[in-house]
């Protein structure tokens, strides 16, 4: 699967289809952002009344050519009254991970998201077994920050996390060394 050529864009009505396979077949979501059933309907209703982009969050379809891969999202996160971040993640169909997608995407998110919008940092989570994701996000440029004890609760009991971030000087100063 080539890299170059992945890339996001808005989601279209028919795309809803593979998001919803995250919210009902496990083996798509599984081993780590399967939660149970719950509002099948929640993408729908939100695509109907703003595209899923809004100033509080987002969702973007990571696409190769044709092909449907799976999504990024970000919402906002208030952290004083003045002041901002985004939270960022994605979901990959089990047929895009392992094959760099992941890191291309977020990476691609991340340039997005500072060049349209005026925050300093984004952020992003994941479990501490998710090795995978981890080292996508560190491929990505973010920084680990931390774990944070028992703060997801999955498949009957509460889990480890890993707290990453990347700063808008990070990309800066990556840009200035190319």
């Amino acid at each position: 699967m080539s890299v170059e050529r992945v890339t996001l864009r808005p989601v279209a009505e028919h795309d809803l289809t593979v998001m919803e396979r995250f919210l009902t077949e496990p083996r798509t979501a599984e081993p780590f952002q399967w939660f149970g059933w719950w509002d099948t309907r929640r993408w729908r209703s939100q695509w109907a009344e703003t595209g899923l982009i809004t100033e509080e969050a987002g969702h973007l379809l990571v696409v190769r050519d044709d092909e449907r891969l799976g999504f990024v999202a970000w919402r906002k996160v208030v952290s004083s009254r003045t002041t901002h971040y985004w939270n960022m993640g994605i979901a990959l169909l089990p047929e895009a991970r392992g094959k760099g997608v992941g890191t291309e995407a977020q990476r691609q998110l991340v340039r997005y998201l500072f060049a349209h919008t005026l925050v300093m940092r984004i952020e992003a989570d994941t479990e501490t077994d998710n090795i995978a994701e981890q080292r996508a996000l560190e491929k990505a440029g973010f920084t680990r920050e931390g774990v944070l004890r028992s703060v997801v609760f999955r498949d009957g009991r509460w889990r480890d996390g890993v707290k990453y971030s990347i700063l808008r000087d990070d990309i800066d100063a990556d840009a200035s060394r190319d």
